[in-house]
Protein backbone atom coordinates (compact mmCIF):
# COMPACT_ATOMS: atom_id res chain seq x y z
CA UNK A 1 0.00 0.00 0.00
CA UNK A 2 0.96 3.41 -0.81
CA UNK A 3 1.07 5.97 1.31
CA UNK A 4 -0.73 9.90 0.13
CA UNK A 5 1.32 12.97 0.09
CA UNK A 6 0.28 14.22 3.33
CA UNK A 7 0.83 11.04 4.83
CA UNK A 8 4.72 10.92 3.46
CA UNK A 9 5.09 14.78 4.18
CA UNK A 10 3.82 14.08 8.67
CA UNK A 11 6.36 10.82 8.37
CA UNK A 12 9.67 13.26 7.09
CA UNK A 13 8.92 15.94 9.43
CA UNK A 14 9.21 13.96 12.01
CA UNK A 15 12.13 12.33 11.29
CA UNK A 16 13.56 15.69 10.46
CA UNK A 17 13.11 16.79 14.46
CA UNK A 18 13.60 13.17 15.93
CA UNK A 19 16.88 12.65 13.87
CA UNK A 20 20.05 11.83 16.76
CA UNK A 21 21.60 15.22 17.36
CA UNK A 22 20.27 18.64 18.65
CA UNK A 23 22.21 20.17 15.54
CA UNK A 24 20.11 18.37 12.95
CA UNK A 25 16.87 18.35 13.93
CA UNK A 26 17.16 21.97 14.24
CA UNK A 27 17.95 22.53 10.99
CA UNK A 28 16.19 19.30 8.79
CA UNK A 29 12.64 20.29 11.08
CA UNK A 30 13.21 24.00 10.12
CA UNK A 31 13.60 23.14 6.94
CA UNK A 32 10.97 20.50 6.84
CA UNK A 33 7.99 22.87 9.42
CA UNK A 34 8.89 25.45 6.04
CA UNK A 35 9.79 24.01 3.09
CA UNK A 36 9.05 20.59 2.58
CA UNK A 37 5.31 21.07 1.55
CA UNK A 38 7.00 23.00 -1.91
CA UNK A 39 9.20 20.21 -2.33
CA UNK A 40 8.03 18.14 -5.85
CA UNK A 41 7.95 14.41 -4.96
CA UNK A 42 11.16 14.01 -7.06
CA UNK A 43 12.72 16.67 -4.78
CA UNK A 44 11.12 14.82 -1.75
CA UNK A 45 12.48 11.23 -3.11
CA UNK A 46 15.96 12.72 -2.92
CA UNK A 47 15.30 14.47 0.65
CA UNK A 48 14.21 11.16 1.56
CA UNK A 49 17.67 9.46 0.52
CA UNK A 50 19.43 11.98 2.23
CA UNK A 51 17.66 11.84 5.49
CA UNK A 52 19.57 7.95 5.14
CA UNK A 53 22.68 9.36 6.24
CA UNK A 54 24.48 9.74 9.56
CA UNK A 55 24.18 12.78 11.41
CA UNK A 56 27.44 13.73 11.75
CA UNK A 57 28.02 13.21 8.16
CA UNK A 58 25.19 15.52 7.08
CA UNK A 59 26.18 18.29 9.38
CA UNK A 60 29.57 18.09 8.24
CA UNK A 61 28.17 18.61 4.79
CA UNK A 62 26.39 20.99 5.50
CA UNK A 63 28.84 23.16 7.41
CA UNK A 64 31.35 22.20 3.90
CA UNK A 65 29.24 22.47 1.09
CA UNK A 66 32.15 21.84 -1.59
CA UNK A 67 32.66 17.80 0.17
CA UNK A 68 29.19 17.41 -0.58
CA UNK A 69 28.35 13.93 -2.38
CA UNK A 70 26.99 14.21 -5.73
CA UNK A 71 23.95 11.92 -5.18
CA UNK A 72 22.59 14.05 -1.96
CA UNK A 73 23.60 17.20 -3.29
CA UNK A 74 20.45 18.64 -4.40
CA UNK A 75 18.81 17.80 -1.54
CA UNK A 76 21.51 19.29 0.89
CA UNK A 77 22.01 22.62 -1.77
CA UNK A 78 18.71 23.08 -1.06
CA UNK A 79 18.43 23.06 2.81
CA UNK A 80 21.54 25.24 2.61
CA UNK A 81 20.26 27.60 0.33
CA UNK A 82 16.56 28.24 2.67
CA UNK A 83 19.10 29.02 5.89
CA UNK A 84 21.09 31.10 3.79
CA UNK A 85 18.06 33.15 2.97
CA UNK A 86 16.84 33.13 6.61
CA UNK A 87 20.50 34.76 7.82
CA UNK A 88 20.01 37.76 4.78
Amino acid sequence: MSEDRETRLKRLRLRSWRRGIKEMDLILGNFADQEMANLTDAELDAHESMMAEHDQDLYYWITHPDEIPDEIAPALHKIRSHFLQLSK
